[in-house]
C-alpha cells in the first residue's frame, strides 16, 4: 500500500552532512511503515548565508516539505520567520523544529524536552538540589531551562563568557523564580563543585573536534553524579574518567535519541519506539567514520 501521506523533512544549518539524525529518523519510520525522507540542507555546501533562513523556510514550504529541523546558528534567527511558537521554544528563545502547517509555520525546541526525558531515563532517582553546569550557550540554555523544569532547586552556570553566563542566569531565573541561578568564573570551579550534586557538560569540549577534559579530573569525586550532551564520541573523556572516579553519568547519546523522537512525533504525529531508536542511534555511532563538525553539541542532528 502506498502511504496516504509520505514526509519530506530537511535539517537546516551548517556542517549538518554528517548528521545522524536523517538515517535515525528514516529507520524508525520504516519500523513504523511510514514513508519519510528526511535530508540535510548544509548550508555551506549550499553555498547559503545563515542569515537567509527565511528565504529557505520558503523555499522548502514551496517544495512541499512537512517540516525542517533547525540547528547552529539559525535556531534563534529562525523565530522572526515563524507564525507561532510553543510556549516552551517561545520562552527559551530558540527553535530546532518547524512544522508547515494549513494555519501556518510553528515553531517548537525538542533540544530541551529531550534532555529532560533522557535525564529522567538515564538517571532517575539523581539527586539535583544543586547542579553545576559548564557552558551557557543555546545548548546550555535548552538544558538549563530542562534541569529547571526538572525541580532543579540550585544552577550554577560556569562559562568562560561571564556575560553571556549573566545573561543567561537572568533570563533563567526571571521564568523559574522558585529557583537559585547563579554563576561562577571557571577558576571558581573547585569551590562550585564541592558542595553540588552534578556536574552537566555543555560545551564542545569532549567532541570530535575539540578532545580533551573540559575541567580539572580532581574534581570528579563519586558522589557528584555527571551528564555530558556531546555524543560524538558517545564515550567522551569527560565520562571515562568520570566512571573510573566512581561517578554515576549520562551520554549524550539518550539526549541525541529523545530529541529526535519528539521532533517524530510533532512531524507524523506518531510516537516512536526510544527504545528502537535508541539501539538505531547505538548502530549507527559504532558504524559512523565521519567526524562531527556542528560547532553546537546539543542540535536536531
Amino acid at each position: 500500500m502506498i502511504d496516504a501521506h509520505p514526509y519530506l523533512v530537511g535539517l537546516i544549518g551548517t556542517g549538518v552532512l554528517p548528521s545522524l539524525t536523517p538515517p535515525m529518523h528514516m529507520a524508525e519510520a520504516r519500523a513504523l511503515g511510514l514513508t519519510y525522507v528526511y535530508r540535510p540542507l548544509d548550508l555551506t555546501a549550499l553555498g547559503i548565508d545563515p542569515e537567509r533562513i527565511g528565504d529557505v523556510l520558503a523555499w522548502a514550504e514551496r517544495l512541499g516539505y512537512d517540516a525542517v529541523n533547525v540547528t547552529h546558528p539559525c535556531k534563534q534567527s529562525v523565530l522572526a520567520h515563524l507564525d507561532r511558537i510553543d510556549p516552551v521554544a517561545a520562552a527559551l528563545g530558540a527553535v530546532n523544529t518547524v512544522l508547515f502547517t494549513p494555519t501556518g509555520r510553528v515553531g517548537y525546541n525538542t533540544d530541551t524536552t529531550g534532555f529532560a526525558a533522557a535525564f529522567t531515563d538515564g538517571l532517575p532517582d539523581a539527586t539535583t538540589d544543586h547542579v553545576v553546569q559548564l557552558g551557557a550557550g543555546g545548548a546550555g540554555s535548552a538544558v538549563a531551562d530542562a534541569l529547571l523544569r526538572l525541580g532543579t532547586a540550585r544552577l550554577s552556570i560556569v562559562d568562560l563568557d561571564p556575560v553571556r553566563a549573566a545573561a543567561l542566569a537572568d533570563d533563567l531565573a526571571s521564568r523559574h523564580p522558585l529557583a537559585v541561578v547563579d554563576t561562577a568564573a571557571p577558576d571558581r570551579l573547585a569551590d562550585v563543585l564541592a558542595g553540588a550534586d552534578g556536574l552537566v557538560h555543555c560545551t564542545p569540549v569532549g567532541m570530535a573536534e575539540h578532545p580533551g577534559l573540559p575541567l580539572d579530573a580532581a574534581l570528579l569525586r563519586p558522589e557528584l553524579w555527571v551528564a555530558d550532551i556531546v555524543y560524538r564520541p558517545l564515550d567522551t573523556e569527560l565520562l571515562i574518567t568520570a566512571r573510573e572516579r566512581g561517578c554515576r553519568t549520562l551520554s549524550g547519546g539518550r539526549m541525541a535519541v529523545h530529541q529526535a523522537v519528539d521532533a517524530f512525533a510533532l512531524i507524523t504525529g506518531t510516537r516512536p519506539d526510544p527504545d528502537r531508536m535508541t539501539a538505531h542511534f547505538l548502530d549507527l555511532v559504532t558504524t559512523d567514520s565521519i567526524p562531527d563538525t556542528t560547532a553546537d553539541p546539543a542540535v536536531a542532528r
